[in-house]
């Protein structure tokens, strides 16, 4: 199928519902009773599974229904989730995201679900229970044991009676010689559902359905009616045999919760939680319900715009940019009142659309971030860690080139805080720490950068197996190493190949990938730090530009050539007495603020013609800093800080020395922007 615009709309509005899939299933694993998650969730597949059927992709279809089937018994309390339910729906998500980046990369979206709509069909048959693969204990037969309550239901039971409502724990037999069992104890359901909300069955409403009871059930239910009026209307149902109605009061709950519910109802057995708690909210209105983020009229008032569209604006506005600056030139040299007016206005709007359009092209780091619950869910869970996931700032923006770039050194440092910095829990446990270790992802604004930063309270860095190993690897010397700070030592896990894990896991060792972390960071002008403390914690700090296509830059001459120099990189300018300049070992260096820094001829760098020419007086120059590196770049001549657009040099000009791009100057001539960073070691 060629990539026309129903395809492309089929891959965009499919990624966002795949991204709700993933997003409340995890929110449904913290709340599983809460129902209004469950039709967020119905809705997406529901959604997804039309689109696909539309698009003729008939795996994603079939998949689709019958996680749609599941979920349709979830959120109309004829199942409830448990730890089997949630792996089956996470490992449908995972195939459908399979299928769906299949499609992007012009494949047929087909897939072996098989096993997946095997299990699924499973959880709607109940065959599941029946072969073990139920996480949670099996349902008892009537009698045997006493049905427990847990906290949230005992919770929404406490909010009710305190609130006026009656609560009732409910016993009811069929007749021995009932020939439909089940049918009898779906008319009394609905006659209790009509009237109130129930709680908690025992067994299951699945497996009372199913007639997996010999011959009682019993519910916990917030009534409308009083006693007596349930035990007539209950017992009127044909073939049952008796109604056992006994009211729960707020002594009687205290005494469930102190008895753990053993003897609350002998005749009942244990089951799994019945999910019909989710309507308590109506009983007990202090329980706000939860409802889906957005709605209809915010996603009427966005549109989606295809990427090339806003890199063409970025390139016209470009040129309009170049223009006014030539135009701004020219009226002060003509000097006609009218014309400076005008100008000057066209300047104002030029200023407010080039900040629309930088706005266009900033994304949210939720984009990214999205991505990482799932992520660090699946990594705990296979490390058998207990963590919890913490971010803050996800809606930080960042240039869309930007964004596209820091997925994987981020997928990296967050999957070593998890395998290699919290620590099991028996052994958080024996340090006195809590069993659940906390990672906690950040971003925020800081002038003209935004920073990321990973932080977990795990074991921390050993610095001295860092070095160790450094040694033994040969990072550094014996001599180097004595002379190292804390963060130096810390700096040496960015080095190639280096790692102190004890085994190498299918996760990560600390340092596997970092080397790559730390090179991908700086292509992109970025840097990033490490704060370590050991039993503490450790914490990564990535500091990023805001944008790479519109920058800050000084304007500087060489000789008879123009160069920008982006202002994050600059660290101040000078002019410094020629009797300052010194020769180390042949390399010239200058005094700077009680220390020595190397000094580079930029002119004779860049081979620019005449360079060899002595300059009388001080000697201008650009102090520049790469990480806690420092240099100083001479020039002739500062011609002042400029907005500037970046141009890519195109396919030819590749791999040049210490060149970023170019940009177009409002005279029309062209200026090589300098990559600060290639020129400190």
């Amino acid at each position: 199928m060629e990539m026309n615009q129903y395809l492309s709309m089929f891959i965009d509005e499919s990624r966002d519902h795949l991204q709700a899939l993933n997003d409340n299933l995890l929110n449904l694993e913290s709340s599983p009773q809460d129902i209004s998650i469950v039709q967020n969730i119905f809705r997406s597949a529901h959604t997804l599974k039309g689109m696909s059927a539309t698009m003729g992709f008939e795996d994603i279809a079939s998949l689709t229904h019958e996680m749609e089937n599941v979920l349709d018994m979830v959120r109309n309390h004829k199942t409830e989730m448990n730890p089997f339910i949630f792996d089956c729906l996470f490992k449908g998500t995972d195939a459908l995201e399979s299928m769906v980046d299949d499609i992007i990369q012009g494949g047929t979206g087909k897939a072996d679900v098989s096993e997946i709509v095997t299990a699924l069909k499973s959880i709607v048959s109940g065959d599941y229970l029946k072969s073990g693969s139920q996480a949670s204990a099996p349902a008892q037969k009537a009698g045997n044991q006493a049905a427990e309550l847990d906290e949230f239901q005992i919770s929404i039971i406490g909010q009710s009676i305190e609130a006026g409502h009656q609560v009732f724990h409910i016993v009811v037999a069929v007749r021995d010689d009932c020939v439909l069992k089940a049918a009898r104890a779906y008319m009394v359901f609905d006659l209790l559902e009509r009237n109130g909300e129930v709680i908690k069955s025992t067994p299951s409403v699945e497996e009372i359905e199913q007639e997996k009871f010999e011959k009682s059930f019993a519910v916990y239910y917030i009534s409308q009616l009083d006693q007596a009026s349930l035990e007539q209307q209950v017992g009127n149902v044909s073939e049952i045999e008796s109604v056992k109605v006994t009211p729960i009061t707020a002594e009687s709950l205290t005494s469930l919760q102190q008895a753990g519910s053993e003897a609350a109802v002998a005749a009942a057995p244990a089951a799994p939680v019945e999910a019909a708690a989710a309507a308590a909210p109506a009983k007990a209105p202090d329980q706000p319900k939860k409802e889906a983020a957005g709605g209809a009229p915010v996603a009427n008032r966005t549109i989606r715009v295809d990427i090339e569209r806003l890199d063409v604006l970025m390139n016209l506005f470009s040129e309009l940019l170049i223009d006014r600056v030539r135009l701004e030139q020219l009226a002060s040299e003509i000097r006609r009142n009218d014309l400076i007016e005008t100008v000057e206005h066209m300047t104002r709007v030029s200023s407010d659309l080039q900040n629309i359009v930088m706005k266009l092209r900033m994304v949210p780091v939720d984009t990214v971030f999205n991505r990482f619950p799932r992520m660090v869910r699946d990594v705990a869970k296979s490390l058998e860690k207990k963590i919890d996931l913490v971010i803050t700032g996800a809606d930080t923006e960042l240039d869309r080139t930007v964004v596209d770039e820091i997925g994987d050194p981020l997928v990296h440092l967050l999957r070593n805080a998890v395998d290699h910095g919290i620590e099991m829990p028996a052994v958080r446990a024996a340090a006195g720490k809590s069993e659940t270790g906390t990672v906690w992802l950040r971003a925020y604004h800081s002038g003209n950068h935004v920073f990321i930063e990973i932080e977990e309270d795990g074991a921390g860095i050993n610095k001295d197996r860092v070095l160790k190993t450094a040694l033994k690897n040969g990072v550094v010397t014996q001599e180097q190493a004595a002379k190292l700070t804390e963060e130096e030592i810390h700096k040496l896990i960015f080095a190639s190949g280096f790692s102190t894990a004890d085994k190498i896991s299918d996760i990560s060792g600390r340092g596997v990938g970092l080397d790559v972390v730390k090179t991908k960071i700086t292509s992109l002008g970025g840097q990033v730090h490490i704060d370590s403390k050991l039993g503490r914690g450790t914490k990564f700090s990535v500091q990023l530009p805001l944008t790479l296509s519109i920058i800050s830059a000084m304007l500087i001459r060489l000789k008879s050539e123009k160069y920008a120099i982006p202002l994050s990189s600059i660290v101040e300018t000078a002019a410094v007495q020629k009797s300052q300049i010194r020769n180390v070992h042949g390399n010239k260096m200058v005094d700077f603020r009680n220390s020595v820094i190397p000094l580079i001829s930029t002119a004779e760098l860049f081979e620019v013609p005449d360079a060899g020419e002595e300059t009388s007086g001080d000697v201008q120059i650009v102090v520049i800093r790469k990480g806690e590196k420092l240099a100083a770049m001479v020039v002739d001549e500062f011609i002042g800080q400029q907005e500037i657009v970046l141009k890519t040099l195109g396919k030819y000009l590749t791999n040049l020395f210490a060149v970023s791009g170019a940009t177009i100057l409002g005279d029309g001539q062209v200026a090589l922007i300098i990559d600060t960073n290639a020129l400190i070691k």
